[in-house]
């Protein structure tokens, strides 16, 4: 674990002094002469953007950044796929928007990473389904869980009544947490119909988490700090929750024991409790995993910024600085888990209390 977070500090410092010296440095055409020209040192600098620095790593794109900033950029290019209406599908590589700076087909990328159309005046809507960053995030650590889940139903199979060895010794006693403490504990006997959903989104939840705190590819990615992701895996447990909820627990939502008058009062805040419950779910995982990013970056963003101000006051900060992302990239290991185990423990909280029987 130190050694991921040391790594982490290592990678993020790179990202940030190569950004730091292209702000540094201006480059600018001279027409007359015909040739690129870059200003002396006693030119002003371009002023340094942390925020801009933080969103551009923790926001989704259309490739996979690996290192360098601006045209000297070096990134994996993923594939643009794109709906319109007059156009139909198309379909190409990312690299033909050349980090933002050219169009191509009628379409570029904007300032927040977003496909438009080339033409401003042009309105028609534009359906993107391409796979993003983010996509093929999620799609590798998928593959990781079947290649796990895979071989340790092979070697269960092949060593019946033995004690798993490597990965699979690390990964029983997290199923058997899951099912024994989360599961049967929340649900109780109707636990192990749920289990498999509720081991899915566990471990989805915390091998991206794991993922995201890889500064290299494969990881990287902020996938679980994404509203759009976390909102589908509370839209899961909503749907499982309510489509399987009983009568009982319909009954305590429009039905409540309560006096008849109190109706006008209980039953809205019992219907607004059913969107509430899962609108926390998605909010609490994707604030939680995002803020930690946030603060990992904004204590490198000291030392650019106090070096802006002063070099020797960058260099005065820089240990500092280094210690906390440090000391943060040591406790975003244990978010990591915490996040993925919360959310699953609220969710199997949540199916019980819909399938709960009435002398329960």
């Amino acid at each position: 674990m130190v050694a991921t977070a040391i790594l982490s500090t290592f990678s993020i410092v790179s990202a940030f002094s190569s950004h730091a010296n292209d702000a540094g440095a201006e480059t600018h055409v001279n027409p007359e002469a015909g040739h690129s020209a870059v200003h002396d040192e006693h030119a002003k600098p371009e002023k340094y953007d942390p925020g801009k620095m933080i969103i551009d790593h923790i926001a989704d794109a259309h490739d996979w950044h690996l290192w360098g900033e601006g045209h000297d950029a070096v990134s994996i290019s993923l594939p643009v796929i794109i709906y319109t209406k007059s156009q139909g599908l198309v379909n190409f590589s990312s690299a033909r928007f050349e980090h933002g700076h050219a169009a191509y087909e009628g379409f570029e990328l904007n300032e927040k990473g977003v496909i438009v159309w080339e033409d401003k005046a042009n309105t028609e809507v534009i359906y993107d389904i391409s796979i993003t960053k983010n996509v093929l995030a999620m799609m590798l650590a998928v593959i990781t869980l079947m290649l796990i889940a895979i071989g340790m139903a092979n070697t269960y199979a092949k060593r019946a009544g033995k004690a798993p060895k490597g990965i699979h010794n690390l990964i029983e006693p997290l199923i058997l947490f899951i099912r024994d403490d989360v599961a049967k504990a929340s649900i109780g006997h109707k636990a192990d119909k749920y289990l498999p959903l509720l081991l899915s989104v566990f471990f989805f939840i915390f091998v991206n988490n794991i993922f995201g705190l890889i500064p290299i590819f494969p990881g990287g990615a902020n996938v679980t700090g994404n509203i759009a992701v976390t909102m589908v895996l509370a839209l899961v447990i909503f749907l499982t929750v309510n489509l399987n909820g009983n009568k009982y627990y319909w009954k305590h939502i429009f039905l409540p024991d309560v006096p008849v008058w109190m109706y006008v009062i209980i039953i809205p805040i019992e219907v607004l409790g059913v969107v509430l419950k899962p609108f926390v779910l998605m909010l609490r995982l994707f604030a939680n995993i995002t803020a930690g990013h946030i603060i990992i970056l904004g204590f490198f963003s000291l030392i650019f910024i106090f070096g802006s101000m002063s070099q020797g006051l960058g260099y005065a900060v820089s240990p500092l600085s280094v210690a906390f992302t440090v000391f943060m990239g040591l406790l975003e290991l244990l978010v990591a888990f915490l996040q993925a185990f919360v959310f699953t423990l609220l969710s199997a909280i949540y199916i019980g209390m819909a399938v709960e029987e009435h002398h329960h």
